[in-house]
C-alpha cells in the first residue's frame, strides 16, 4: 500500500491514510492530504493506519489547520488507540476532532 494519504472514498469528502504514517512518509502524506482538503474533503479515515509515530500527529495538525483556513472542520475517524493515546500524551488531543 502507498505511504501517502491518497485514497479517496467517493464524493463524501473523505480520504484515507495509508497503513504507514511515519517520519519517512510524512511529507508525501501531508501533500496528498492537503490536496484532498483543498478539493473539499472534511474527513480523514485512519482505519488503514497500523504503523505511525509522532509525525502522524504533526501531519494531522497541519491538515486541521488547512481545513480551518478554508472555513471547514476536519474530522479524523477510526483513530487507532495508540495514536489517540499519543495525542493525549502530547496534549494535542483537544486540537484534533477524533471520532471513533
Amino acid at each position: 500500500m502507498s505511504t501517502q494519504a491518497t485514497s479517496a472514498t467517493g464524493a463524501s469528502g473523505r480520504f484515507q491514510t495509508a497503513a504507514n504514517l511515519t517520519h519517512e512518509s510524512a511529507k508525501g502524506a501531508l501533500d496528498a492530504g492537503l490536496s484532498r482538503i483543498a478539493a473539499g474533503a472534511t474527513e480523514v479515515d485512519c482505519a488503514p493506519l497500523t504503523h505511525f509515530d509522532s509525525s502522524a500527529l504533526a501531519v494531522m495538525l497541519a491538515w486541521q489547520r488547512a481545513a480551518s483556513a478554508r472555513g471547514a472542520s476536519l474530522e479524523v475517524i477510526n483513530v487507532p488507540f495508540g495514536l489517540a493515546s499519543l495525542a493525549q500524551a502530547y496534549g494535542v488531543d483537544t486540537l484534533l476532532t477524533f471520532r471513533h
